[in-house]
C-alpha cells in the first residue's frame, strides 16, 4: 500500500512541481505542505481531541472511580453509565482514529524522500550457499526485491525490481546473473538505452558480508565460492542526492559526522527540528493549567529526540521535510489552541485555572521572581 501511494500519489505530485520550480529542494517544500495541507482536517482532529482530554481527564478519572464504585454491583448500570460520560466528554481513543488514518500516508512521504531520486536506492540479496552435493536436492524458489521508483531523468521515473529466478540457495561452484527488470518485465539495461548518460544508472554491486563465500562481478553476475551464508548489495544512484539546495550541501547527504568532519548543514537541520518540535508542544499547552511532568517531558523530549536524529541515517531531503512539516504542526497548533471550547470543558478549564497557585510576590519566596521582572521592594 505505502508502495502504491508513492508511486502513484506522491510522485506524481512531485513531478509536477519539479515542472513548476526545477529544483529538488523546493520540490520537497512545496510536496511537504500539500501533504500537510490534505491531512489538515485529520491531524486538526487529533489536536483538538488532545486538548480535550487534557482538560477532561482529570474530572472524567474521578467521575469514572464514583461510578464503579457505587454501581460495581450492577455492571449494566455501571456500563450505562460510563457511556454517557464518555459521551458527555468523548472517548480519549477519538484522537488516535485520525492518526491511524493518516500514517500509510506520512510512512509513503518518508519513503518517497529517503529514496530516487533523492537518495541512492540499495537492493539487497541475501545469499545462502550450499555444497554442491545439497543443491540437487533443494526447490528453487524465485527472489524478487521490493519495487523501488527509480528516476532516470528530472521527470521520468520506472519501477524497479532485482530478482534470481533460480532464488537465494547456490550451490558452491556455480554462477547466477542479478536480473534488474520492470514490472512489465523489461529490462533496466534497456529502458536506459534511450536515456542521456544511461550507463550511470547502472548498479555498483559489492560484497557486504562473506567475501570468502560469494564474489560478484560489476555486470552483477554471482559466483559461490564456498558453503557459508553472504550478503550482496547493488546501489543505483539517486539523479538528485548529490545536489544541493540552500545551505545543505546534498539532498542525499547522511549522517552528522562523517570522514572525520562535522556536517553542519546536517547539524543545523536537526537543530531546526529540535527547537520546532519544542516550539510546538510548547503552543500545546497554551491556556492550560501548568503541569510540571508534562513541562518536563515537553523539555526532554525535544533533546532526547534531536540527540538520536544526529547520528541516525536519515538524508537530508526527509530532515528538510520533517522541519517543513513541524513549522507547520506549529502553525497549525497555535491556530486550533485559540480555538472556542465547548461550554462543559471551558468551565472545567475556568475553575483549572482558578485552583492554579498565584505567582509569589515580588520580594517573595527566592527564586520565583521572572528573569524580566525587578528585584525587591526598592524603588
Amino acid at each position: 500500500m505505502i508502495g502504491y501511494i508513492s508511486d502513484n500519489l506522491l510522485l506524481p505530485i512531485l513531478d509536477f512541481f519539479y515542472g513548476l520550480v526545477p529544483s529538488y529542494g523546493l520540490a520537497i517544500v512545496a510536496l511537504t505542505v500539500v501533504i500537510r495541507l490534505a491531512l489538515f482536517p485529520l491531524s486538526a482532529g487529533s489536536i483538538r481531541s488532545a486538548r480535550r482530554m487534557r482538560i477532561a481527564q482529570p474530572v472524567m478519572q474521578k467521575r469514572q472511580a464514583e461510578i464503579k464504585s457505587r454501581f460495581a454491583s450492577n455492571p449494566q448500570k455501571q456500563q450505562e453509565e460510563l457511556g454517557k460520560l464518555m459521551k458527555e466528554f468523548g472517548s480519549p481513543l477519538a484522537g488516535c482514529l485520525p492518526l491511524l488514518v493518516q500514517m500509510p500516508i506520512l510512512f509513503a512521504l518518508f519513503a518517497t524522500l529517503r529514496g530516487s531520486p533523492f537518495a541512492d536506492v540499495p537492493y539487497t540479496l541475501n545469499l545462502k550457499v550450499l555444497p554442491a552435493e545439497q543443491i540437487a536436492a533443494v526447490e528453487p524458489k524465485p527472489f524478487k526485491s521490493a519495487s523501488h521508483s527509480i528516476f532516470v531523468t528530472e521527470t521520468d521515473h520506472v519501477p524497479v525490481i532485482a530478482s534470481l529466478p533460480g532464488g537465494t540457495k547456490i550451490g558452491s561452484g556455480d554462477s547466477v546473473q542479478i536480473q534488474l527488470q520492470t514490472k512489465s518485465g523489461e529490462a533496466f539495461s534497456e529502458v536506459l538505452n534511450g536515456v542521456e548518460n544511461g550507463k550511470s544508472f547502472l548498479p555498483d554491486w559489492t560484497v557486504t558480508k562473506g567475501e570468502s563465500i560469494v564474489s560478484v562481478s560489476e555486470a552483477g553476475e554471482i559466483t559461490a565460492l564456498a558453503p557459508g551464508d553472504a550478503t550482496v548489495e547493488g546501489k543505483i544512484p539517486g539523479l538528485a542526492a548529490r545536489s544541493g539546495f540552500l545551505f545543505i550541501k546534498a539532498l542525499g547527504q547522511v549522517g552528522f559526522y562523517t570522514d572525520g568532519a562535522v556536517n553542519w548543514d546536517i547539524a543545523i537541520l536537526v537543530g531546526s527540528f529540535g527547537l520546532s518540535l519544542f516550539i510546538s508542544q510548547l503552543l500545546s499547552g497554551m491556556g492550560m493549567p501548568a503541569n510540571p511532568q508534562q513541562s518536563t517531558a515537553n523539555k526532554i523530549t525535544p533533546v532526547m529526540i534531536t540527540g538520536m536524529f544526529l547520528f541516525f541515517p536519515l538524508p537530508a531531503g526527509v530532515l528538510l521535510y520533517m522541519v517543513i512539516a513541524n513549522i507547520f504542526q506549529a502553525l497549525q497548533t497555535f491556530l486550533l489552541t485559540r480555538e472556542a471550547l465547548p461550554d462543559n470543558l471551558q468551565a472545567i478549564l475556568d475553575e483549572q485555572l482558578k485552583q492554579q497557585p498565584a505567582p509569589a510576590a515580588a520580594g517573595g519566596v527566592p527564586g520565583s521572581r521572572l528573569p524580566f521582572e525587578p528585584k525587591g521592594g526598592n524603588k
